[in-house]
Formats: C-alpha cells, sequence, structure tokens
C-alpha cells in the first residue's frame, strides 16, 4: 500500500479515489468497489470481528479512501510503514450537514432514504449485513447511538476523529487535504506533477440519495419478482 486513506465518509473521499488514480496510486479500494463485488462483504465482516488479513483484502490495490478501509488505519500505517497518509478534512458544520442529507437518513427520520433502507434489508440478506456493519461501525466511531440515533453533535464527531489521526500518524507521512484545495497540495505531498485536468468532483449528497435509492428500488424489484414470477 502506498497511500492509506484516514478520512471519514462525506469529506470528498470518491474524489480522492479517482484523483489519486488519476496520478498512478491505483487502483484506489472505495466503497464503491464492495459495491460492485459483494462478495468482499464477508471479510469486511470478519475484520470488524477482529480477524484481518489485510494483504489478501487489498491484494491489487496501491491505496484505499473511504470506509470501509479507513476505518482501519491504524492497523493499516503499520501494515504498511512506508505508506503516506491522507486525512480528508472538511468544514465540520457542512459535513454535519452532508450527512443529515445522506447517511442519516439510513437509519433514522421519516424520509423515503430511511423507508426504503429498512424494506431492502429486510429482503436483501446481502444489503441487509452491508447495513448492519455500517450502522456497527459509525457507533464505534460515536456517531450513532445504540438506539439507532444520531448524535446531535456530529461536527464534533470530525473534529475528534481529526485530532485522532493527527496524534496517531507521524507528521511527516500525514496530509491533511480539503478537496476544495485542489491539486497542488496532494500532488507536492506525492512528489509527483500537477495534472493539466482539473480535480474532479464528484459524489455529491444528491448524487448520494440517488444511487442509495436505486439500489434499494433493485433489491426490492429482485424480491418481487422472485415472489411473484410472471
Amino acid at each position: 500500500m502506498k497511500v492509506i486513506g484516514a478520512g471519514l465518509p462525506r469529506t470528498g473521499t470518491l474524489t480522492q479515489k479517482i484523483a489519486l488514480e488519476m496520478l498512478g496510486f491505483g487502483p484506489c479500494y472505495h466503497m464503491v468497489n464492495l459495491f460492485a463485488d459483494w462478495s468482499q462483504l464477508a471479510a469486511w465482516q470478519s475484520a470488524f470481528a477482529g480477524e484481518r488479513d489485510w494483504g489478501r483484502m487489498f491484494a491489487g490495490f496501491e491505496s484505499e479512501v473511504d470506509w470501509p478501509g479507513s476505518f482501519y488505519y491504524r492497523d493499516l500505517i503499520a501494515d504498511s510503514p512506508d505508506a503516506k497518509v491522507l486525512l480528508s478534512i472538511r468544514d465540520p458544520a457542512a459535513w454535519q450537514r452532508s450527512m443529515q442529507a445522506t447517511v442519516c437518513q439510513h437509519w433514522e427520520g421519516d424520509t423515503l432514504v430511511r423507508h426504503l433502507t429498512a424494506a431492502s434489508g429486510q429482503v436483501s440478506s446481502t444489503w441487509g449485513a452491508y447495513l448492519d456493519l455500517m450502522k456497527e461501525m459509525w457507533m464505534a466511531q460515536g456517531a450513532l447511538r445504540p438506539g439507532g440515533t444520531w448524535v446531535d453533535d456530529l461536527g464534533g464527531v470530525l473534529e475528534r476523529h481529526t485530532d485522532a489521526v493527527v496524534q496517531a500518524v507521524p507528521a511527516e507521512r500525514l496530509l491533511l487535504w480539503d478537496v476544495q484545495e485542489g491539486w497542488e497540495p496532494l500532488c507536492a505531498f506525492l512528489e509527483v506533477d500537477v495534472p493539466a485536468a482539473p480535480l474532479p468532483k464528484l459524489n455529491d449528497s444528491a448524487t448520494y440519495v440517488e444511487r442509495t435509492t436505486e439500489m434499494s428500488l433493485r433489491y426490492l424489484n429482485e424480491w418481487w419478482r422472485r415472489e411473484h414470477p410472471a
């Protein structure tokens, strides 16, 4: 592993994935890789339970960002002592608003995403297991209460996470990077040239809701066709 992402979800991690791949540090593992291959889910469940084989789980990848990988940044930096560490940062208030418009709706609130999440989790064992894992991870992060409600000060969760990473990672290995800063800080940190292409900006809140709604509807449609064959 050459670059280890330590940032929380909703901090520009999909932009980071594409950026790292454009700079030659790919493939980069991201949540979208899990979505594309659900056979990996069992390994992530085992990782949360304490059984971890990073060499196997990240075989073929030169970097990682976003959960589930970045949840284990401490393990990964110990496993790859020469890797550089990228901590994506964001204004805490903006991050809280983004979370409330996206991830929070999976487990709380009277929203379409909330109801589709509950229904699709019931009819798809895979999707249900993924949601359970994410719920456990957010509780471990201190953002979600055991009863399924989010803490009031989500921005504080992000601030405490940033502080924890800064304390855990030697300064010479670490870059705190807001994607709004553009290519220059990242390229200087990685010692590569700045690309001519603009830095991509991906996965805004509306796109996230659209993607998760589409995924939930797909699982519900698959269940309906199984239960009501033509």
